[in-house]
């Protein structure tokens, strides 16, 4: 009897306090969600990276697509173009002045290749890195090839551009043209030219002469220092680094009173006086 009485008495405490099982479940529980929030973490932080690759690759793909076929960049590596562009200036040349039937017009500051008119065509030595520089170049990040060049067009098809008049100026189709645009101090050229510019080609020179390798140093190649109009890459139409010389590339009226060359063309040809020099 005594033992019974005692299990009896022992019963009620041999079972579990209400309180302490939920506080032992909770502990299990707590770990337990602790563990899925760890776990749920890792499939949504592991790919931010890659989320960041993406988008940085979506933008870099994007401005090569806008480089390529709308405003291409362009590092300016020379004094050939001062004042009107300087040294580091990054510009943004317009592909699309001359993709719907419009040419280059004198006075436009242009860029152009000059593979077969100012530099002969060489074959790529490194294609991965030729590649890499392009692209660079194509950001704006990088100098430009060295078949890129940034000129003012001067004579367009059928013109007959001479340097330099009795007072040491140059004229187009017999106009004198001023050239505000020059380094003051600068001639208009220290070679002296006559020549006729053919059909779809364009005669370009630096506002900078004296620091300018242009049309006048090829007149004895092949070509005679004329670009072909197809070579041509877009027109420089603003500076956008840096940004305290932001601004659009300023135009010219020297040209205004240019008139057009003559139908039958001009009653004397070029009288190319041979390899110019730089001057």
């Amino acid at each position: 009897m005594d033992t019974e009485a005692q299990h009896t008495e022992r019963g009620p405490s041999s079972h579990t306090d209400p309180d302490r099982e939920s506080d032992t479940e909770e502990g299990p529980r707590s770990a337990r969600v602790s563990e899925d929030s760890a776990a749920s973490d890792e499939p949504d932080g592991a790919p931010s990276w890659r989320r960041t690759l993406l988008v940085g690759a979506a933008c870099v793909a994007f401005l090569l697509l806008v480089s390529h076929f709308v405003a291409q960049p362009f590092l300016i590596p020379s004094r050939s173009m001062e004042p009107t562009l300087q040294v580091g200036d990054r510009i943004l040349v317009n592909k699309l002045a001359y993709r719907f039937g419009d040419e280059p017009r004198r006075g436009d500051v242009v860029v152009f290749d000059g593979t077969g008119s100012f530099v002969r065509e060489e074959p790529e030595d490194d294609p991965v890195g030729g590649l890499l520089r392009d692209g660079a170049a194509a950001l704006g990040l990088a100098e430009p090839a060295e078949t890129d060049f940034v000129k003012r067009v001067v004579g367009t098809g059928g013109d007959r551009v001479v340097c330099c008049d009795e007072d040491g100026r140059l004229t187009v189709n017999g106009t004198v043209v001023v050239e505000r645009y020059l380094v003051p101090g600068d001639q208009p050229s220290a070679v002296p030219f006559d020549i006729v510019v053919p059909p779809d080609r364009l005669w370009v020179m630096g506002d900078h002469r004296s620091q300018s390798s242009d049309s006048r140093d090829h007149l004895g190649s092949p070509g005679g220092g004329m670009v072909p109009v197809d070579k041509v890459v877009g027109r420089a139409d603003w500076i956008a680094w840096p940004f305290g010389r932001w601004s659009g590339v300023a135009g010219t009226d020297a040209f205004d009173a240019v008139p057009a060359p003559p139908t039958g063309g001009h009653p004397t040809g070029p009288a190319v006086p041979g390899t110019g020099s730089r001057g």
